[in-house]
């Protein structure tokens, strides 16, 4: 590793260690109630989802209870991340007119979010169109954060609760992980992206001419974008044309 990856990996340590004690005792306050200044301004939110989804905040679970719903709520998520993959090609939001994701793809995506892995097999732009990426990649990238939060903070309860028969409630952690913390946080980063000017669009990748030509070799995809391999399990090279030509960026 270069001298940039070090300060890199030097800087990182620096700021977890600056921000574990301030954001854990907020985390530590969000999840046992006690955080009124967000609550002043996420609490309308907070209370909408449980109207919406029929929970009692006030109950509190046993271990089997908060197990089960973490469980079936996870399962559901992999089948609804799996079925928009394997439909996409049916689906809105697709300029580019992808086809469907391989069943092996789908299904290694949809468990790497149960998994808490978020394990990336696909090739990116070139694989899943702009609706699957949303409802589906970036719902789960919250949602799969916040259920593995939820059964770390169910952990910590079952180990510093001495006679309370329950270990909190899998509804109420997963919503207050995502309201107080995971969106103001994805906010904050997503106002730092802006600023360095990430492009977001719905259009069609755009079309550009590289200043420098450079000829490199890509990967051959077959018809459901994956890359072919031979059988040794290499990947199949494609020389790709000098970049002076025009070329398909992802937006």
């Amino acid at each position: 590793m270069n001298t940039s990856g070090w300060l890199q990996l030097g800087v990182y340590v620096v700021v977890l260690l600056l921000l574990a004690k301030p954001l854990g005792a907020y985390m530590a306050a969000v999840y046992d109630g006690r955080a009124t200044w967000a609550q002043r301004i996420g609490g309308p939110l907070e209370r909408l989802i449980y109207r919406g989804a029929g929970v009692d905040q006030t109950r509190d679970m046993g271990w089997i209870d908060y197990a089960l719903a973490m469980l079936w709520f996870n399962l559901v998520g992999a089948l609804v991340v799996y079925a928009i993959q394997r439909v996409q090609q049916w689906l809105p939001l697709n300029p580019q007119q992808l086809a469907a994701v391989s069943p092996d793809s789908s299904f290694n995506t949809a468990t790497s979010f149960i998994t808490n892995t978020n394990w990336q097999g696909y090739g990116g732009e070139s694989t899943m169109s702009y609706l699957t990426q949303m409802f589906a990649l970036t719902v789960q990238n919250f949602m799969s954060a916040a259920s593995g939060m939820a059964v770390l903070v169910a952990l910590v309860r079952g180990f510093i609760r001495k006679e309370a028969n329950g270990i909190g409630n899998f509804w109420v952690d997963l919503t207050r992980t995502t309201v107080y913390i995971l969106l103001p946080l994805s906010f904050v980063f997503a106002l730092v992206l802006v600023m360095q000017g990430v492009p977001q669009t719905f259009d069609k990748a755009a079309t550009v001419t590289m200043v420098q030509p450079v000829t490199f070799d890509n990967p051959k995809n077959g018809p459901d974008g994956q890359p072919l391999k031979d059988d040794k399990a290499i990947r199949l090279p494609r020389r790709q044309p000098p970049t002076s030509r025009p070329y398909r960026l992802a937006p």
